[in-house]
């Protein structure tokens, strides 16, 4: 005689079994959403239905990228595998649900998994990382922010330099350094490809010079409102494809004068038309001739700076050696900026008046051997714009458009 029971037709009817080592040792110091990632997909895992994660974030009312972190999280407390495919992407796995008594209480050493994912950074990294954060915070971070902090390592493929970096501009900018704020900071800068704080700045500088040239252009129009995002890539055109100066693009802005209400749009026509025409402002030389030409001036007179420090060092051998301790004193303050000494400011103002006291010599012994105090610069033609063509708003130099409108190619 055969025994049978009747089954559930109905998924929803099935009990799921958790284990008390999970409500006990894991659940209470994990984040709320982590857990109901665990249970929902705990009890898919028991009836055998597949589920992706964008389902599951969209069952749960969650962000897909709080399912991500969730997943990272439980892989890192051993409470779950991740099952990658050969040739698979970062979001492409499955889960395998651990025993968790087996795994603490059983005869056999836990199986290890090893993922085709880098090895993190090292644990000082890391705790150098937080202790930045708290600075920055001026409080202690919770095992909750500290696991969710390191979790955009893997989410976003953010380095430790980027999210340290992320909370220590937003807590410069008088902005929120609340981790929920910052997490959406580490997401942008990761998603541009930045890696380090160098590359950060440098993106904020482009867009501070960006956004230098939005304003005067809009001021040059009357319009005392910011430009919307269409109106900042047909203005990005016109310096960067188009390859016009701003002292062009204004010169057109003025040709709107006499129409009532002036636009983007008109300014563009007219910077086209001159495109098409070949337009660069008439006769002269053209801009490539005039920049090669900054290039030869300026090697020119760095060679001839170079040529007046040697015969200095000849006559005098101790500003050599003033200079060589001056730039090492400078070095050493830079160190010390980022570095984690409690007397910073002593230091470095001990070290200020060291240089202070060593560039006085230097200008002594410069006069008393007969030479001028700037004899050792470099004398650039063009003071303001140091012969480069450009001042540092953005805008050519005067020197550039008198170059330029010079009758012949001799220059």
């Amino acid at each position: 005689m055969a025994f049978r029971r009747e089954g559930y037709r109905d998924y929803f009817l099935h009990d799921t079994a958790v284990e008390n080592m999970f409500i006990n040792e894991y659940m209470p110091g994990a984040p709320g959403e982590y857990v109901k990632v665990y249970l929902f997909s705990l009890m898919y895992a028991d009836i055998g239905v597949a589920f992706t994660n964008e389902e599951i974030a969209k069952h749960l009312n969650m962000e897909i990228e709080d399912v991500y972190k969730a997943w990272n999280y439980w892989e890192q407390m051993g409470a779950v595998r991740k099952i990658r495919p050969q040739g698979g992407g970062r979001f492409d796995y499955d889960i395998e649900f651990i025993r968790l008594k087996e795994n603490l209480y059983g005869d056999d050493e836990p199986e290890v998994y090893v993922c085709d994912e880098p090895e993190g950074p090292a644990d000082e990294e890391i705790r150098r990382m937080f202790r930045d954060i708290e600075k920055v915070t001026g409080r202690i971070l919770n095992s909750s922010e500290s696991n969710e902090i390191l979790s955009w390592t893997g989410t976003y493929g953010a380095t430790l330099e980027l999210i340290t970096y992320a909370f220590e501009y937003s807590g410069s900018k008088g902005r929120s350094t609340a981790v929920r704020y910052v997490e959406s900071i580490v997401r942008d800068w990761a998603g541009e490809g930045l890696k380090t704080a160098e590359d950060v700045e440098r993106m904020l500088a482009e867009e501070d010079k960006k956004q230098h040239l939005y304003r005067r252009v809009f001021r040059a129009l009357g319009f005392n409102r910011n430009a919307t995002e269409e109106e900042k890539k047909v203005m990005d055109s016109w310096f960067g494809e188009m390859g016009f100066t701003l002292e062009q693009v204004l010169e057109a802005c003025a040709a709107t004068t006499g129409i009532s209400s002036p636009n983007i749009k008109y300014v563009n026509k007219i910077l086209i038309s001159r495109k098409e025409e070949g337009d660069s402002g008439g006769q002269g030389l053209s801009t490539g001739k005039v920049m090669k030409y900054y290039e030869e001036l300026r090697a020119r007179e760095e060679a001839e700076a170079e040529e007046r420090r040697r015969e200095v060092y000849a006559k005098i051998p101790r500003v050599r050696e003033i200079e060589e301790e001056i730039n090492r004193l400078n070095g050493e303050i830079s160190r010390i900026i980022i570095s984690d000494k409690i007397d910073k400011k002593e230091s470095m103002a001990a070290i200020r008046d060291k240089v202070d006291s060593l560039n006085a010599e230097r200008a002594v012994l410069l006069t008393d051997g007969g030479f001028e105090m700037d004899y050792m610069d470099v004398k650039y033609t063009c003071e303001e714009c140091r012969d480069t063509g450009i001042l540092d708003t953005g805008e050519r130099c005067h020197c550039f458009w008198e170059i330029k409108n010079r009758k012949t190619e001799k220059i």
